[in-house]
């Protein structure tokens, strides 16, 4: 997917063309994620939509639910849900952070060369 230490480093405009297909790549995965979270806790928990995107987004970006769940099924998907979210997020970091820690090494080894 990125260019080999053996190849020169990537121009800016290629550069910042990467970037914003990791971002729409992080977008998505984060969006799809949200929409599971929204769907599940309507379903078990009943939940109107707009407190179900509440609980889903706040558990996505670290902080933890909203509304504790009330039913058993509900109990379970919750957990399910925030380790599931708790990959996300670490998933998410990552998929944005790869291309600027790609860069920031290959122009470290660049450096080494010459």
């Amino acid at each position: 997917m990125f260019e080999s230490h053996k190849r020169p480093l990537l121009p800016r405009r290629h550069y910042f063309r990467r970037l914003a297909r990791h971002f729409l790549i992080t977008l998505g995965l984060l969006l799809g994620s949200l929409l599971i979270g929204m769907a599940g806790y309507a379903y078990y928990e009943n939940l109107p939509w707009r407190s179900a995107f509440l609980n889903s987004a706040m558990l996505l970006g670290g902080m933890g639910p909203v509304d504790a769940p009330q039913t058993g099924a509900g109990k379970l998907f919750a957990g399910i849900y925030a380790l599931y979210a708790g990959l996300i997020f670490l998933i998410a970091a990552a998929i944005m952070l790869a291309p600027a820690l790609h860069r920031m090494l290959h122009r470290f080894h660049l450096g080494q060369r010459q």
